[in-house]
């Protein structure tokens, strides 16, 4: 019986490996995902932090800058539009990072006008000066309305994300360092 158990786990876990979707979104190195990004930072509501998204000598994408708290603000982000959107069925999204020890925001944002302003975010630690790739299931996103827990929202539709990016915020003042190799589906 238990051998039928474990039998039974391994040709899943083999089924879902084939049939997943394997799709790159951003790989510098081979010219995938650069065009489209665009910087949001606090001084959409009077914020002074910096930041800026560029492509280094590695062929690795740098998002980096200064977060600071007065006037109310408080976040740097960045994010791309995704046309053409193939991503349905997707079980998890796979970042390979080198980050400054701080904690940022893997964020999507899906199409439909009622739902413009939530974006569905999924924290994750970097390691200082250190390569790692970090693996976020569709189902930990969680829906957020300017900033704040959204109570009620649609389930995320993978099927329905029209923009990908990331974010530095909570009360996290002083310079940031996020370099991106790529970002991928399974």
């Amino acid at each position: 019986m238990k051998k039928n158990i474990i039998l039974a786990l391994v040709a899943i876990s083999i089924n879902t490996l084939v049939y997943a979707q394997n799709i790159t979104i951003l790989n510098p190195s081979e010219n995938i995902g650069i065009n489209n990004w665009r910087i949001v930072n606090d001084g959409v509501m009077g914020g002074i932090s910096q930041s800026s998204i560029y492509i280094n000598k590695e062929n690795n994408m740098i998002f980096n800058g200064f977060v600071s708290l007065e006037n109310n603000g408080g976040f740097s982000s960045c994010r791309m539009s995704l046309n053409d959107n193939k991503l349905k069925d997707i079980e998890s999204f796979v970042l390979r990072v080198k980050g400054d020890g701080k904690i940022y925001k893997f964020r999507l944002r899906i199409n439909g006008s009622y739902l413009k302003n939530i974006e569905y975010s999924s924290d994750f630690q970097t390691k200082k000066d250190e390569w790692i790739d970090v693996i976020i299931p569709v189902k930990n996103f969680k829906p957020y309305l300017y900033g704040f827990r959204a109570r009620t929202s649609p389930k995320l539709r993978t099927q329905r994300i029209n923009s990908m990016g990331f974010l530095i915020a909570d009360k996290q003042e002083g310079n940031f360092n996020l370099e991106i190799m790529y970002v991928k589906t399974i």
